[in-house]
């Protein structure tokens, strides 16, 4: 069975591009309009998908969670429950951006931080769900979006392979629609922390399931690095300015950035080629003008035997003999007279028989 995935009507499978998610997260600082203008900046960046994160906040964090002080250069507001309550969409914005994403031909889903997020998420039909890495040992939460049917993209971050394991055996059993994203749990990631080489792992581990990688690196290079590992989804957080407030947009994508990171993506499956190595027209050319082919060094008579300094090696390598037939042609004769710089051919050279009379030789 070959690993493949669809999610919204795009196929994800070995053999083709990767699917592109621009995680907006909460960048939109909880703002309908610039939801929407991050959503329409990263269609034109060219990503299959883009993704929000839900969380019912009252019953997501403890009391005491919900009410710390929060005041930093980041909050929102005054505790911490506040700061999150600022930066949630309402279920109608939801909606709006549902359709807002439809129009513009983008995929749209979020992160279900809970029960009642998943729940609501399941009520808009949207067409996957992702679990962030915090809930990969959330077995209740993973079996509850698991019986909606839909595709699920789990996050690994911070994770042993036990974990991996216990997540998988808990979600395939009801969704076989699964993929795993290698991550790193670290806002942003560093380059010696992001290990690519699990994506390997992974997929030697889960042969049917789809892996991805969930990108917090501030680059795009690493991006096309998991691709050639194997990885066919690509997460990566996207932002309109770097400098606005909130911890994510110092290391999300800016457009010029995502925009280059899809396209160098779309690039890899083309480069890569069928993996048969021939000569192709484009290279006719150019070969031509750089290669060489065995000339006459000087004016040569008819009936001469060749020795190695009457040929010379010289482009353009536009007929004649290549190269690699000089230790042949050296000791044979010739049937015509060659000037200087004129191409040997197979037609102008005999084999001299020593044992037989001068008149008893053979053609190349």
């Amino acid at each position: 069975m070959s690993r493949q995935l669809t999610i919204d009507g795009v196929e994800i499978r070995d053999e083709g591009d990767c699917y592109v998610i621009a995680e907006i997260g909460h960048n939109h600082q909880g703002e309908l309009e610039k939801a929407k203008q991050l959503i329409s900046a990263a269609k034109e960046c060219g990503v299959d998908a883009v993704k929000l994160q839900k969380r019912a906040n009252r019953s997501l964090y403890t009391r005491a969670f919900y009410e710390q002080p929060y005041d930093n250069e980041f909050s929102f507001g005054p505790t911490y429950g506040r700061h999150r309550e600022a930066l949630e969409l309402t279920e109608d914005e939801y909606r709006e951006l549902q359709l807002y994403c439809r129009d513009l031909g983008v995929g749209f889903f979020a992160t279900a931080w809970d029960f009642e997020s998943a729940d609501f998420l399941a009520e808009l039909d949207v067409p996957a769900f992702k679990i962030a890495s915090g809930d990969l040992r959330n077995t209740p939460l993973l079996r509850h979006v698991a019986a909606f049917g839909k595709p699920m993209l789990v996050s690994t971050g911070g994770a042993t392979m036990e974990d991996v394991e216990r997540a998988v055996d808990t979600v395939v059993p009801l969704n076989a629609q699964l993929c795993l994203l290698q991550c790193t749990a670290a806002y942003p990631a560093e380059t010696e922390h992001l290990n690519l080489r699990v994506i390997t792992v992974l997929r030697e581990r889960y042969p049917d399931l789809v892996i991805g990688l969930s990108d917090h690196q501030s680059g795009i290079s690493m991006a096309l690095v998991a691709y050639m590992l194997g990885a066919r989804v690509i997460e990566k957080h996207f932002t309109l300015d770097h400098a606005w407030k909130g911890t994510d947009h110092s290391f999300s994508l800016m457009p010029d950035g995502m925009r280059r990171m899809v396209r160098d993506l779309r690039r890899v499956p083309v480069a890569l080629g069928d993996g048969v190595k021939r000569q192709l027209s484009v290279e006719q050319k150019p070969l031509e003008k750089m290669g060489k082919k065995l000339v006459a060094a000087r004016e040569l008579p008819a009936g001469h035997v060749l020795g190695a300094d009457d040929v010379s090696l010289k482009s353009p390598a536009d007929g004649g003999l290549p190269p690699y037939e000089l230790d042949r042609v050296v000791g044979m004769r010739l049937r015509r007279p060659l000037r200087e710089d004129d191409s040997f051919q197979l037609d102008d050279l005999e084999v001299v028989d020593p044992a037989a009379s001068p008149a008893a030789v053979s053609t190349l």
